[in-house]
């Protein structure tokens, strides 16, 4: 009785911090702009299927692709030994499934051990690849401090949960041989029994381990889900919705505000009369552009917290590969950093409180966001659909419009498209004159 007790105190504990943390990011996602992304909802499936559920565009690269595929499907599968370790610990039983299933438990068991191997190896890989091979990547500035430990430290998390597992799995077949009984025959803990076996043939030692197993097991359980909301590793579970409220519409295709739409359509229409007075009360009029995080839509927002870091946005950057100071992948880090810090000031503080920061020049220099060609790049290659060059396009509106501050490559060039309708500086006139004969 007192397990169960514990247990239900841990479950109760755990999920509900879980959802506390769960609302807080969902009122920090709301804090954005309204934007719709409702319609088209079968394409929206198909996209969410295909690249959350199917992870088609991590397959550009097949290496990282595969070993990220392990631990992905062992994280799917080993739910089905979790819901098994619920019923135990709210009952006090042990392996409920086993009576009821028969030799399809063994299978299920056994097909979760050899996924749980996979992902093991996996796991090492990924820790091989940050720390001993480098990759550039996985080891740029931005990356540096917090980041870099996250990375590693739910790598060490996943190792530390499949040793609880094959010692809960291990121990309890050794019980089993010791008792006299055939044991289970699972594909990975039948050969683990044995090795228990010769450590101790103790059974009370024997039970003792696997209960370590099992608590550890569920600890690292809790301890993992609750750590999701503060890690970049959140994406496990937001990459989802993100694919679904993906941008349906082709790469290139820049959205325009509505206000200033309404204003040139106003400008082009001879019957408009631009003195007459509004029919309905106006709304307090929109910021150009984007500042701070406040002035982004909600789906930016989303984007920001399903960010996994995984850099292939930087590392197809042309201005980056080029040494330029941009990173797409810093853009959407810096995006949810400060999000956080806004949400947190205003659950402290109060929606009208001001820090005096702000997204751009607190976070993101203007540097940083010319340096961006428009190209697509990092939109094409994230796994997940995320879109940072729509954050950098606002940033740059909010600069260009609001503060009249651009490089003086690009005044120069306005100023010929105003005066000459192209971005050279010749007449009209003169456009031709290259194809005339000498």
């Amino acid at each position: 009785m007192l397990s169960i007790i514990l247990f239900a105190v841990l479950a109760i504990v755990g999920i509900g911090f879980f959802a506390y943390n769960v609302r807080k990011v969902r009122f920090n996602i709301l804090l954005g702009r309204p934007t719709d992304r409702t319609d088209n909802a079968s394409e929206r499936w198909k996209t969410m299927t295909l690249v959350a559920l199917g992870q088609k565009k991590m397959f550009t690269r097949p290496i990282p692709a595969l070993l990220h595929l392990t631990l992905y499907t062992a994280f799917v599968i080993t739910q089905i030994e979790l819901i098994e370790i619920f019923a135990d610990g709210l009952t006090g039983g042990h392996r409920t499934f086993e009576d009821v299933l028969g030799g399809f438990y063994t299978f299920m068991i056994s097909f979760i051990e050899i996924l749980t191997v996979l992902a093991l190896i996996g796991t090492i890989a990924f820790l091989s690849r940050r720390n001993l091979l480098k990759l550039p990547r996985l080891n740029m500035k931005e990356l540096a401090g917090w980041p870099m430990k996250d990375a590693n430290l739910i790598l060490i998390m996943e190792i530390v949960l499949v040793a609880c597992i094959f010692t809960m799995n291990g121990a309890d077949e050794a019980a089993q041989l010791q008792k006299g009984n055939v044991g289970y025959g699972f594909a990975i803990s039948s050969f683990l029994g044995p090795l228990f076996l010769n450590m101790t043939d103790n059974l009370e030692t024997l039970h003792t381990l696997e209960m370590i197993g099992w608590w550890g097991h569920i600890i690292m359980v809790f301890a993992f889900l609750n750590y999701l909301p503060y890690s970049k590793h959140f994406h496990i579970l937001l990459a989802f919705p993100n694919t679904y409220y993906s941008n349906l519409e082709k790469k290139g295709k820049f959205t325009n505000m509505e206000s200033v739409t309404a204003e040139v359509k106003l400008m082009m229409d001879p019957n408009a009369d631009p003195y007459a007075a509004p029919t309905e009360p106006q709304a307090e009029p929109q910021r150009f552009g984007a500042k701070d995080v406040t002035d982004l839509t909600w789906k930016n927002l989303l984007d920001a917290y399903t960010c996994t870091e995984c850099g292939r946005c930087t590392s197809s950057c042309p201005a980056n590969v080029t040494g330029k100071i941009l990173s797409p992948r810093k853009i959407m880090m810096d995006t949810r950093d400060r999000l956080v810090e806004v949400g947190e000031n205003m659950r402290k503080h109060g929606k009208d409180y001001n820090d005096n920061k702000s997204l751009l020049g607190d976070y993101i220099t203007e540097e940083e966001i010319w340096s961006c060609t428009s190209c697509n790049a990092c939109v094409q290659e994230c796994p997940v659909n995320i879109d940072p060059l729509s954050i950098i396009v606002d940033l740059r509106r909010y600069l260009v419009m609001e503060e009249s501050k651009m490089p003086s490559e690009l005044t120069g060039m306005l100023t010929n498209i105003e005066n000459n309708g192209a971005p050279w500086q010749f007449s009209q006139n003169d456009r031709l004159n290259w194809a005339k004969e000498d």
